[in-house]
């Protein structure tokens, strides 16, 4: 084990801004104009990859638009990549620490650790995040986030109102997952002492509603020949290293009905000897649930949003 290792976290879908990509690609001299072309290039090639125009999303798209489950996956994983790479040019990025992501965020940490190419990681967000989008609208589904209360009090009383606990993401969080009905009655009824608020997503993902469009994934997947990661990856399913790219790419596809235990992986990464972490773009959510649960074990984290972030990740961050 390494000490005071920094780890590499991808962030998932709800993290998104308008205009998030903008710093990366435009020539005003923040990232270089050499950076914002070789950027622009990148995104071309990923949005053909994922048939959508990941330029336009990531720099003109309103709110609304970069919403939809179907544009926010791919767009997401096109983001923590692209600053990854900026990271890597810079020389920047921890390049021996974990890499981690939370649910469609793991995707990206996938292609961080050499299991599948950028291009690959974007595409299967693309399918992910379209065939999530088509079981979305099968019936009314939602998710409703749960805050304070003991945690497993939270999951036994979420799994007295037919819902999942889909996200235990630490730091006194958990995301409930079911019918549109179970939501409404939980956010009307909170348990004593918690906190209940409706997110705004199209439906129960990280449950068995999502079971059609982790079937396509898999079909989609079968193409891939994924190779075994270069840096220690862990898993949204149990906060473990995997050591195989074929266990993880099968992780993956059963992730989109399966509970992720960013939790788990927070542990994971304190047992792992993490002291610092960067967040790729779009940075926070996962800065702001490291500092509260791992306070006094992370001491130094790092949110990446734009090319005038890198100079603020810690050099003994990214020395090998």
């Amino acid at each position: 084990m390494t000490a005071d290792r920094t780890a590499v976290l991808a962030p998932g879908q709800g993290s998104q801004t308008p205009g998030m990509l903008t710093p990366w690609v435009t020539d005003d001299g923040t990232a270089g104009s050499d950076a914002a072309a070789e950027a622009r290039a990148r995104l071309r090639d990923w949005s053909e990859r994922a048939g959508l125009d990941l330029l336009h999303l990531g720099t003109e798209a309103d709110a609304a638009q970069i919403q939809d489950t179907a544009i926010t996956q791919p767009l997401i994983v096109a983001a923590s990549l692209l600053s990854a790479r900026e990271l890597e040019r810079h020389g920047a990025l921890p390049s021996d620490g974990p890499v981690a992501g939370h649910s469609v965020g793991e995707l990206a940490a996938a292609a961080l650790a050499g299991v599948l190419d950028d291009g690959e990681a974007v595409a299967l967000a693309a399918v992910r995040g379209a065939e999530m989008a088509k079981a979305c609208a099968l019936e009314p589904t939602g998710m409703a986030a749960v805050m304070l209360g003991e945690p497993e009090e939270v999951v036994g009383w979420l799994e007295s109102n037919g819902l999942s606990a889909a996200n235990r993401n630490g730091a006194g969080q958990i995301v409930a997952s079911g019918s549109a009905e179970a939501i409404e009655r939980i956010v009307a009824e909170p348990l004593a002492g918690t906190k209940v608020r409706e997110l705004k997503v199209a439906g129960a993902f990280h449950t068995s509603y999502m079971a059609p469009a982790r079937d396509a994934l898999a079909e989609h997947a079968a193409g891939i020949r994924p190779a075994d990661p270069t840096r220690p990856l862990l898993s949204n399913t149990d906060g473990a290293v995997v050591d195989s790219g074929a266990e993880y790419l099968e992780r993956l596809i059963r992730q989109v009905t399966s509970p992720v235990r960013w939790d788990l992986t927070m542990d994971t990464l304190a047992e792992l000897g993490v002291a610092g972490t960067v967040e790729l773009v779009p940075a926070g959510t996962l800065t702001g649930l490291v500092k509260r649960q791992l306070k006094g074990t992370v001491t130094s984290t790092v949110a990446v949003n734009t090319p005038a972030d890198i100079a603020t990740v810690p050099a003994k961050a990214h020395e090998v």
